[in-house]
């Protein structure tokens, strides 16, 4: 097989990933006021677990790929992600797209500390003052001890934590594990989590007291009109392929040279939000907005500036 360079395939894997997670966003947004939030992700579940068996493992070399070494590693990885979908999702229930976005792009920052927490990476001066402008950036958007301040606006915050775990394991996993596998092995445990889920909740017996943010989380389970269970169905694709797409990014190329074209997201929230939603931001949102972007971005530059030339532009055997 001839040398591939993770300059050139690693970002694209990242741009198609950003475009499906970034449609998948819009479609769960628009569903969230009628359905519960885990009998869409089931559903969807149940979509991209049958896009990964019987389409994507025979594509990628076949059945073999599904089996692991690793499986505890495996089953944690799938279970941050778990976390971060449903926190996230419960946040862009109740906000502004663009906002919830925003808020979920503290995760560079979390992964950056947690590299040197649990991968001994180090981090200089200048990345660390760029994390605490991002910072200032998530307390604008977020105002705490204002009128407007919410606690579901935590939410996305809390989805970047279980997002930043999943991007340490699969760094950690990457020499080892292939895109198939780790696909795979999230679709199983959002089924099994959902399907407990429903057993407990599907009944809205916690609907009517629950509070603002849990709604699309407490909500019953009915029958989806042919439509919506489409877009469910249609989930299910975007998410299979931007997860194993997303996957395919960082096991391919290093976090700084892929981790630009994830806030490609920024500006696709901002868009769909004003043409599908009517949400413009707020002047507050724009500002805090602007340094999230600004000191990601810094931060994923001076990472890579500083990466020894020796490890730049390896290619990848596959």
């Amino acid at each position: 097989m001839p040398n591939i360079s993770p300059t050139l395939v690693a970002p694209i894997f990242a741009v198609i990933a950003v475009a499906l997670f970034s449609g998948n966003d819009v479609l769960m947004k628009f569903l969230s006021g009628d359905y519960a939030l885990h009998q869409i992700v089931l559903t969807r579940s149940v979509m991209g677990l049958a896009l990964t068996v019987l389409v994507m493992a025979p594509l990628a070399g076949g059945f073999h790929l599904l089996r692991t070494q690793r499986p505890r590693l495996h089953m944690a990885r799938a279970f941050c992600v778990f976390f971060a979908n449903m926190t996230f999702f419960l946040g862009l229930s109740v906000m502004p797209l663009a906002e919830a976005v925003a808020l979920f792009f503290v995760s560079p920052f979390l992964i950056t500390i947690f590299s040197v927490l649990f991968l001994g990476e180090h981090v200089g001066a200048r990345r660390w003052s760029a994390i605490a402008i991002g910072l200032v950036g998530v307390l604008i958007i977020l105002r705490p001890g204002a009128e407007s301040f919410q606690l579901a606006s935590l939410l996305p915050v809390a989805a970047a934590f279980g997002y930043s775990g999943l991007h340490i394991l699969t760094r950690y996993m990457r020499d080892t594990e292939n895109a198939v596998s780790m696909t795979f092995y999230i679709q199983v445990m959002f089924l099994a989590l959902c399907s407990v889920l429903g057993l407990f909740l599907g009944g809205g017996q916690f609907y009517e007291t629950s509070p603002d943010g849990l709604a699309f989380l407490l909500r019953a389970w009915v029958w989806p009109e042919t439509p919506d269970l489409l877009i469910m169905l249609a989930l299910g694709v975007f998410a299979s392929i931007a997860g194993y797409c997303i996957s395919q990014a960082y096991r391919l190329g290093e976090a700084a040279l892929v981790a630009p074209f994830e806030y490609l997201a920024l500006p696709l929230s901002i868009f769909f939000g004003i043409t599908v939603f009517g949400e413009w931001p707020a002047l507050a949102a724009w500002l805090g907005i602007g340094l999230i972007l600004g000191s990601g971005l810094y931060s994923v530059w001076r990472e890579h500036q500083l990466e020894p030339e020796a490890e730049r532009d390896q290619p990848i055997r596959r």
